[in-house]
C-alpha cells in the first residue's frame, strides 16, 4: 500500500458542506407522511361512501373488506409508477436508486392486497348466493369491466414474478421495459372496473375525480420524465461520438459533443442512461456514470469490458448518435453534511469519484481518497485522480492487491497485515462523508465498517445504477 499526499495543509476546514441532515430527513419524513396520507385516503374513500354501513353479515362484509383492498393496493400501485418516473426533485432527494428500491418493496403488497380484493369480493358474493363460488365467478366474470380487470390482474401476478427472476438473473434493460409495459397495461385494464354505479368511485363523485387525479399524476410522470423529458433532450442537445480512447485493455473513455451541453446542470457523481445508435448498440441501454467534468460542448464517459453489451461499447465508432435519459444520482457534493469526505473506489467505480473530486472545489486537506486495485491489470484514471488531489490537497492511499484468503474484508493482504482499518487510515471518519463506488459485495464490506466505526447512516453514499 501507498499514500501519496498533497503538499502540506491545514487539517481542513469545511468548504463545501450543503446540506442539513435535519432538512435532508425532513424532506424525507414529509414523503413518508404522504405516502401513508394516501393509504389512509384509500381506507377514508370506502367510510365517506358510507361503506362501513353497508357490511351487515359475512357476505357484505367480505365484499367491503374487498373493496378497501383494492382501493389500497391500486394506491400502492400508482405511488410504485410515481416512484419509478424519475422525477428529477425525488432523483434529487433520496436518489433514483433509493426510489426504485421502495417501487420494488411495494411489489408484492400491492400483488397480495389485489389478490385478496379479487378473493374478497369472489367469496363475498358467494356466501350472498348460497356459497356457489363457482356461479359467483361466472356471474363477476360476465361484464365486460370485471373480465378486463382479471386480465389485468393476471398480468399483474406476470409482471411482479418475472421482475423477482429479473432480479436475480440480471436481465437487460429491454427486458425490464417489457415486463414494467404489460404492469401498465394491467393497471389501465383495471380502472373501467372501478367506476361502477353506486360504488365507492361512481363515475361523476369526487372520489372518482380524485382517483383520476391519482391516476393523472402517475402517468403523466411517466409520460413527461421517462418519455418526454429524455427524447427532447435528446433531440436538443444532438450527442455524437467524437472519439474513443483506449485507456487500459477492456477499459474505453468516450467523448461525446453536443449542444448546450453545459445547460444539463450535470454534477460530478452523477451518471444517465445512455443509448448509443450503432448496428451493435443500439438495442441495449446503459447507466454510465460521467468520468469527468463537461464543457459547454463535451461529456465523457468510461466504459469497462464487462459482458457483450459494454464490449461493443468500447469499439463504438466516431459519428455514432447517442440518447439519454438523466443526469441521474445524488451520488455528489451537494449531498455532504459533514465537514470531511472520504473517497472509495474499486475498478471501473473510479469514474464517479474521478468526476466527483473535479466538481467539488474542495479545500487543501478537506478530502481523502482510496483506490482500490487487487489484480495485474493496468489501473485507469489514477493518474488524473492524483492531478486533481495535488491541486486541491486532498490526500491519496493507494490500495494493491488481492484480499487476504479465507477472510471477508475489502481491505488488501498488506494492509490486513499491517492491521489497518478505516480508522486508523482515517482519524476523521466520522465527521466525514462516505463515498463508496465498486462491486456490489466490495462494497458492502466497505459499509459494514464504516458502520461499524461509528458513521451514521446520512453521511455514507452509495448508489447503484438502477432503470
Amino acid at each position: 500500500m501507498s499514500i501519496a499526499t498533497a503538499p502540506p495543509a491545514p487539517p481542513s476546514a469545511p468548504s463545501t458542506v450543503t446540506t442539513s441532515p435535519r432538512s435532508r430527513h425532513a424532506a424525507v419524513t414529509a414523503l413518508h407522511v404522504l405516502f401513508w396520507a394516501s393509504v389512509a385516503m384509500s381506507v377514508m374513500l370506502f367510510v365517506l361512501w358510507g361503506g362501513i354501513a353497508t357490511m351487515v353479515d359475512l357476505g357484505s362484509t367480505m365484499r367491503g373488506l374487498g373493496m378497501i383492498t383494492g382501493l389500497i393496493g391500486t394506491d400502492l400501485v400508482l405511488v410504485m409508477l410515481v416512484l419509478a418516473a424519475r422525477i428529477p426533485w425525488l432523483d434529487q432527494l433520496i436518489g433514483h436508486d433509493t426510489a426504485i428500491a421502495y417501487h420494488r418493496k411495494l411489489g408484492k403488497p400491492a400483488l397480495y392486497l389485489i389478490l385478496a380484493h379479487a378473493a374478497l369480493l369472489i367469496g363475498g358474493a358467494a356466501v350472498l348466493d348460497g356459497f356457489d363460488v363457482v356461479g359467483a365467478t361466472i356471474t363477476i366474470l360476465t361484464d365486460l369491466d370485471n373480465f378486463l380487470a382479471s386480465i389485468g390482474l393476471l398480468l399483474f401476478v406476470v409482471v411482479v414474478v418475472s421482475s423477482i427472476v429479473a432480479a436475480v438473473r440480471k436481465w437487460s434493460y429491454e427486458a425490464w421495459y417489457v415486463i414494467h409495459l404489460l404492469s401498465y397495461i394491467a393497471i389501465v385494464l383495471a380502472l373501467p372496473h372501478q367506476s361502477i354505479p353506486g360504488a365507492v368511485l361512481a363515475d361523476g363523485s369526487w372520489r372518482y375525480a380524485y382517483w383520476l387525479t391519482l391516476y393523472g399524476i402517475a402517468f403523466g410522470s411517466l409520460l413527461l420524465f421517462r418519455v418526454l423529458l429524455p427524447v427532447g433532450r435528446s433531440l436538443f442537445h444532438g450527442l455524437k461520438v467524437s472519439r474513443v480512447e483506449h485507456i487500459a485493455p477492456g477499459v474505453a473513455s468516450i467523448y461525446l459533443t453536443g449542444r448546450r451541453v453545459e445547460s444539463l446542470r450535470i454534477r460530478g457523481g452523477q451518471y444517465a442512461l445512455w443509448r448509443f445508435w450503432g448496428a451493435k448498440t443500439w438495442w441495449h441501454a446503459h447507466p454510465i456514470s460521467f468520468s469527468a467534468t463537461p464543457t459547454p460542448n463535451t461529456l465523457r464517459i468510461t466504459v469497462r469490458d464487462l459482458g457483450d453489451g459494454s464490449r461493443a461499447l468500447t469499439n463504438v465508432n466516431p459519428g455514432t448518435r447517442v440518447t439519454f435519459s438523466g443526469p441521474f444520482g445524488i451520488f455528489t457534493n451537494q449531498a455532504r453534511t459533514a465537514p470531511h469526505a472520504v473517497l472509495i473506489s474499486a475498478g471501473i467505480g473510479v469514474t464517479p469519484i474521478r468526476a466527483f473530486l473535479e466538481d467539488a472545489a474542495l479545500s487543501p486537506g478537506e478530502a481523502t481518497v482510496i483506490l482500490r486495485h487487487s489484480g495485474s491489470d493496468p489501473t485507469y484514471l489514477w493518474d488524473e485522480i492524483h492531478a486533481l488531489a495535488e491541486e486541491s490537497g486532498t490526500r491519496v492511499i493507494e490500495m494493491r492487491g488481492h484480499r487476504p484468503p479465507g477472510t471477508t474484508t475489502w481491505i488488501s493482504a498488506t494492509a490486513s497485515a499491517e492491521q489497518l482499518t478505516l480508522e486508523s487510515m482515517l482519524p476523521d471518519l466520522t465527521d466525514s462523508d462516505l463515498y463508496v463506488c465498486g462491486p456490489i459485495a466490495w462494497t458492502e464490506l466497505v459499509v459494514r465498517d464504516a458502520r461499524a466505526a461509528g458513521v451514521p447512516n446520512h453521511q455514507i453514499h452509495v448508489e447503484q445504477f438502477d432503470w
